[in-house]
């Protein structure tokens, strides 16, 4: 396997006595960019967050980079290389842009920082020009382009994202998908959920998720 690939083997999650997941099997290989399509409800988020380590109660196992990781907490995933963003983004909206960005990255030498710092406002100029703006008078897409941001800012290896083109603009969803394709093109892997076409088009592989369980996904390329 893999150094940064993943692997799930029948994963079923609960929250409390409702079952979410059932039996889920997947692999997302080093590089790959696979993406999760189902309905509101189908279990994509339920997915990524036990994938987390987040929320809901689990069994079956997942390995990381050749490691069994179903017992992990979530911050232990996190420094493993698996990087997370949420739907609802869970910014530190009473910080400004330079601060949620620079928060993620503690314990990393100033250098790594500054660089990994660089990187992202490469990535997502627009930061670059409200760095000392609060992150509460941000628009939505701006707030999701710093959630993608400050999760970068960790370093991750496979990159989890909740449906991240939702309720953003169309200049902002594009500009978000160039910075995706371009995290591909550099060898981050991939696992999105998504429930339009935005960034179907670009993935590898589609996984239709549909009431916990998932079905045979097909590739792209």
């Amino acid at each position: 396997m893999s150094e940064a690939s993943l692997q799930v083997t029948r994963l079923s999650a609960w929250y409390g006595q409702a079952q979410a997941l059932f039996d889920v099997s997947l692999n997302v290989e080093a590089g790959e960019w696979v993406v999760l399509q189902g309905l509101n409800g189908a279990g994509k988020s339920s997915l990524l967050l036990a994938l987390m380590g987040l929320g809901p109660r689990v069994s079956g196992q997942v390995v990381w980079a050749g490691e069994a990781m179903s017992d992990w907490p979530a911050h232990k995933r996190a420094q493993a290389g698996l990087g997370f963003v949420a739907e609802d983004r869970r910014l530190f909206t009473g910080l400004s842009v330079k601060e949620n960005l620079w928060i993620a990255a503690r314990g990393a030498s100033k250098v790594a920082v500054g660089q990994q710092f660089d990187r992202v406002l490469t990535l997502f100029p627009v930061l670059g020009t409200m760095l000392n703006r609060p992150a509460s008078q941000m628009s939505g897409g701006e707030q999701q382009m710093l959630a993608i941001a400050r999760t970068l800012m960790t370093g991750p290896r496979l990159l989890l994202l909740d449906e991240p083109c939702e309720g953003i603009a169309p200049v902002l969803v594009q500009a978000l998908r160039e910075a995706l394709v371009q995290l591909r093109r550099e060898g981050l892997s991939l696992l999105v959920s998504e429930q339009n076409n935005i960034l179907t088009a670009h993935a590898d592989r589609v996984v239709v998720v549909s009431s916990g369980r998932l079905l045979d996904g097909h590739p792209l390329h």
